[in-house]
């Protein structure tokens, strides 16, 4: 720990430095920047808990249980942070009365000493594979349970952070309890030195974030583009995705003009780029931020917008899940499965490697590695009733391993740790 406080010291100008490069460049806001230095904690007499995940998908997946402890306590605020300015977009698009979303504060100790006397949170609930030393070594002091939940460590991960024994041990010495993702992740955990006694059963998280559809205000915010058997969802697009899906469409919509995508992007600030792409295939498109809906004539719709995935889900009969043609790990199949919609992948699904073999298997899913066969795949599912037997084949494969819905059990043990005896169901 000693060395790790010495490095990030040496490192912290030169991270300053550069936050305040890109504010003066215009590439950041006068109000990340201080979100990242600790600073701006809202007053209030509410107990509060914080909840750090990485970006988008880790948030999205807290939502039901970060909404369930609201609900149960009209006392309780939650300070949401996360890496990624898209994160916080997502958490502000729920518009949760007591909810505050930020930009995490650095892991320097001067940071975050303002951040924690500023919050003075009762617990920091970490979401999937955010380890910090400091930030734990800083709740640890304050005697602030840190408490891991749909934790993540992978093979590769795992020989890394034991590679850094001297920092690892000292870190997850801080950890007060962890309910794992899967059973290879908590057994890694334990291989890492944290004690048996503080891992909890296995709870996937976006499991349960499946169950929840869109908002009755949602579905009616917006026309359906066309009947929910000719559309089709690109959903949580990286870069190097736009490309071949677009492509993809093209080529099914020549054969099938009664086609409709929508392309919903991980990051919506990729949309000026994407607008080009769509321009190059010289088919008539609308864009959801500039508050345009599909038209009869629109055969593409652009949802550039974030918090609004479920609604995309529940609108088209056929969902190609991004992150997966490019080495991103891909996304849950867990939201579109429950949507009944039929699920397409890339080769890369890492993140959910488990849940894709199932549905592979059970002809849940497919693989579709390339333009070409996404193009042949559109055609084949052209069908209600192609798509009907997919979904009910995923929903039937991710049954046996999602696990079981573990908010209660979750919600029991942070009121175990924070005396919050509310959060109890």
């Amino acid at each position: 720990m000693i060395l790790y406080r010495i490095l990030i010291s040496l490192a912290a100008p030169v991270i300053i430095l550069r936050l305040i490069w890109r504010r003066l460049r215009g590439a950041g806001s006068a109000v990340s920047l201080r979100e990242r230095l600790g600073s701006g904690a809202r007053r209030t007499t509410h107990k509060v808990i914080w909840v750090h995940g990485a970006s988008n998908g880790e948030l999205a997946s807290a939502r039901r249980l970060i909404e369930t402890a609201l609900a149960r306590d009209p006392e309780l605020s939650i300070v949401v942070t996360c890496n990624t300015e898209t994160g916080k977009a997502l958490a502000e698009s729920w518009r949760l009365a007591r909810l505050s979303a930020r930009l995490a504060p650095l892991d320097l100790r001067l940071v975050l000493w303002r951040f924690l006397h500023g919050w003075k949170p009762r617990a920091l609930i970490v979401l999937e594979s955010e380890l910090w030393p400091n930030r734990f070594a800083a709740c640890g002091r304050r005697d602030i349970p840190v408490i891991l939940i749909a934790a993540r460590m992978s093979e590769s991960a795992a020989k890394r952070w034991r590679r850094m024994d001297r920092i690892t041990r000292p870190m997850l010495g801080h950890v007060n309890w962890l309910s794992a993702q899967d059973d290879a992740s908590a057994e890694r955990f334990r291989d890492l030195g944290l004690p048996t006694d503080r891992i909890g059963p296995v709870v996937n998280l976006k499991s349960t974030a499946a169950q929840t559809g869109p908002s009755p205000e949602q579905a009616a915010s917006l026309p359906a583009p066309g009947p929910r058997a000719s559309t089709f969802l690109a959903a949580s697009t990286h870069e190097g995705e736009d490309e071949p899906v677009i492509a993809a469409f093209v080529a099914a919509h020549r054969q099938n003009p009664a086609l409709r995508m929508i392309l919903a992007p991980r990051h919506p600030a990729r949309a000026p780029r994407i607008r080009k792409l769509l321009d190059e295939t010289g088919l008539p498109y609308a864009v959801r931020s500039e508050g345009a809906e599909p038209g009869p004539d629109e055969v593409i719709y652009l949802a550039d917008t974030m918090g609004e995935m479920p609604l995309w889900y529940h609108l088209s009969g056929v969902t190609f899940v991004g992150g997966s043609l490019v080495e991103k790990g891909g996304h849950t199949p867990f939201e579109p499965a429950a949507a009944g919609s039929a699920i397409l992948h890339g080769p890369h699904v890492a993140n959910f490697r488990a849940a894709y073999a199932a549905l592979d298997l059970a002809g849940g899913a497919r693989v579709v590695p390339d333009a070409r066969t996404l193009a042949e795949t559109l055609a084949e599912l052209a069908h209600p009733e192609a798509q009907a037997r997919m979904a009910a084949a995923a929903s039937a494969a991710l049954a046996e391993t999602a696990g079981p819905d573990g908010v209660d059990a979750l919600l029991s043990r942070i009121a175990k740790l924070t005396g919050i005896a509310s959060l109890e169901a």
